[in-house]
């Protein structure tokens, strides 16, 4: 065999096993974003969040032609199209394009010019401004704070108290009914799953009838606030989890434990496939006591049907801290950005 011959034998080899020698961590998909303040209208707090951007091409995928053209174009709608009739109940209206939470039901009234009208914000973090020559005329033009999404225009000819009307384009606006939402949540209890990578691991559960929201994030380690990087240094003893917010009148814990099980392999260690290291863990974090028995039970109860060739590494730990991680990491596979890791 030739010197030539080895050595592209050797460079094939290299190819193909470069991601297992590098321990399988997924390539970081985006660097870490600038981090705005946003407040949520249905908690009532100011969340940190990740500033939103997209390409023209993805957001052509997520937008209708018409919401594509006024809020990334900056069009404005015909009026009396979006007249946007006053729901009968309290909710709140969220930006087409990333959801932050914009402008109340209560803040709303007929200005007679055709255009969905407010008198203020649901939070000025929430909303910028800044002033528009265009068209020969001098306007002030809002703009959701997180994705930059056209909104419409303010002008100082509003009521009481403020005196302002922002008038909105319809189609840059979604109304979400925080009355039902409260009540679910209200009602609802909290799980958290560790199986690998967590892209795989939530779609498996966001798409569960019972389930009300899914988020993915760092949990079980030592540094507060980890972000990706940090935890895939296998430095920060993190793993990849998803926490899961469920009603339990429709699906139980024990439903949960079931996909749980399935969607992994529970005998891998600090490894699911070709991704290895503590991040990678099987565990279940438990919200209270009642979740910590049927979770020993439902282990002890595989380990011993036989279905499995080794013995169960889960752990089973007090739910700490949960870290959400960045947005970009959310809801991935449901954005068409790739397959899931998941092991079947």
């Amino acid at each position: 065999m030739s010197v030539m011959t080895l050595f592209r034998l050797w460079f094939i080899m290299i190819f193909l096993f470069l991601p297992f020698i590098a321990g399988g961590r997924m390539n970081d998909p985006a660097p870490r974003g600038e981090r705005i303040s946003i407040f949520n209208a249905a908690t009532g707090r100011v969340d940190e969040v990740e500033k939103v951007i997209k390409t023209d091409a993805q957001w052509k995928k997520i937008l209708t032609p018409e919401q594509y053209q006024i809020t990334r174009l900056k069009g404005t709608e015909r009026p009396e199209k979006g007249i946007c009739e006053l729901p009968k109940t309290p909710g709140t209206y969220q930006c087409v394009c990333c959801g932050t939470d914009l402008f109340s039901v209560e803040t709303k009234f007929e200005s007679g010019t055709g255009w969905p009208s407010f008198y203020q914000p649901v939070s000025d973090l929430n909303i910028k401004e800044h002033q528009d020559d265009s068209h020969g005329m001098f306007r002030t033009e809002v703009l959701c704070s997180r994705c930059g999404a056209h909104l419409g225009h303010v002008f100082d000819d509003g009521p009481k108290p403020t005196g302002k009307r922002y008038c909105i384009n319809s189609v840059a606006l979604k109304f979400v009914a925080l009355l039902a939402e409260a009540a679910a949540r209200a009602a609802s209890e909290k799980a958290t799953f560790a199986a690998g990578c967590f892209w795989g691991v939530e779609e498996s559960f966001r798409t569960l009838k019972g389930v009300i929201s899914t988020r993915v994030g760092y949990t079980g380690g030592r540094t507060k606030n980890p972000s990706y990087r940090d935890v895939c240094s296998h430095t920060t003893g993190h793993a990849e989890a998803v926490e899961v917010t469920f009603d339990p009148s429709i699906i139980s814990y024990s439903q949960l434990l079931e996909v749980f099980w399935k969607i992994h392999d529970p005998t891998q260690g600090d490894r699911q496939g070709p991704d290895t290291g503590s991040q990678y863990r099987s565990a279940i974090f438990y919200h209270s006591k009642e979740q910590e028995s049927l979770a020993l039970e439902s282990m002890k109860k595989l380990q011993a049907s036989g279905r499995l060739r080794g013995k169960i590494t889960t752990r089973i730990e007090s739910a700490p801290e949960f870290y959400q991680a960045e947005e970009y990491h959310q809801q991935y596979i449901k954005k068409g950005r790739g397959p899931g890791c998941e092991i079947k």
